[in-house]
């Protein structure tokens, strides 16, 4: 990081304390001095950002940014929100939305997904079971605008197809939701997909191994979670391209050195300039950049 003066973070949680990880990160990454709040909300977040705007001339906001998180990731979509209602002109700094974790464990997900493919997702179908929580819409938003075909699996059809029909609107994208609790409609889905994303909540198996073995077509198994039982029966949290019946697995650590380099990464890109939101998007980017 190179700026003027001394590179301030303001870390910014739905939470009542702070995440400890996204400290330890912020320090790691350079950051020099990081203040941290608890509690926020899009009603008392405001003065926060009114004190990181106008201690500063505008043309040292560059060393000072935002960073939002803690696990509710809506209420962090509604920071975001505010936050962005409270800049105007030369008066804003960059911030880096990644409410638990979401938008850098999607990122790493979908680079692990395109790297095993070659650079490409185009014309690829992927499986993303649990897609409707806070990983997975951000995983089947980053595969759509890549370009893939996506199956969303939820256990409820209704949510499914409400985000199906949102990311189509928003990536062109084909999204087709089913409903993961029904094992016909999920081993059509396997027939038909060469990778799947597993995103689900810790400790809950989304997909048994009887059903996933033997499909030759499927090519690749990613999966998110590293409390056991894991997500996808036969991939240890430990896979890194690492073959299991004939499939290319990644389990949770095994992607976890890609979603550490994303986030920092992610953090140092902030002081490089003072308008800069980053968001999905975004932070997909960064990490191709990563090499």
């Amino acid at each position: 990081m190179s700026a003027s003066k001394p590179t301030i973070l303001v870390q910014l949680d739905t939470d009542a304390q702070p995440s400890v990880f996204d400290a330890v990160v912020a320090v790691d990454a350079g950051v020099q001095h990081l203040f941290r709040h608890g509690g926020v909300t899009p009603e008392n977040v405001r003065d926060l950002v009114y004190g990181t705007i106008f201690t500063r001339g505008p043309a040292d906001l560059n060393s000072t940014a935002i960073f939002i998180g803690g696990s509710n990731v809506p209420a962090g979509e509604a920071i975001l929100d505010m936050i962005k209602k409270t800049f105007f002109g030369p008066f804003r700094v960059s911030v880096l939305f990644d409410g638990n974790g979401s938008n850098t464990t999607a990122a790493a997900a979908v680079l692990t997904a395109l790297q095993a493919s070659g650079g490409s997702l185009r014309e690829t179908r992927v499986l993303v079971l649990a897609a409707t929580g806070p990983v997975g819409q951000r995983i089947v938003r980053l595969l759509g605008r890549l370009g893939a075909t996506v199956a969303i699996g939820s256990r409820d059809l209704g949510r499914a197809g409400a985000l199906a029909s949102r990311l189509h609107e928003a990536t062109g994208a084909q999204i087709l939701p089913f409903d993961m609790t029904r094992s016909d409609s999920l081993v059509g889905e396997l027939h038909a997909a060469s990778i799947v994303i597993s995103s689900g909540p810790p400790g809950v198996q989304l997909l048994p191994a009887a059903l996933w073995q033997n499909f030759s077509h499927l090519k690749v198994l990613i999966d998110l979670n590293a409390v056991p039982p894991l997500g996808i029966e036969g991939v240890e949290a430990t896979d890194k391209n690492k073959g299991r019946s004939g499939v290319q697995a990644w389990g949770a650590l095994g992607v976890g050195g890609t979603k550490m380099k994303i986030h920092k990464k992610a953090i140092q890109h902030l002081f490089t300039a003072s308008n800069q939101v980053l968001d999905a998007e975004e932070v997909l980017a960064l990490g191709q950049a990563l090499g």
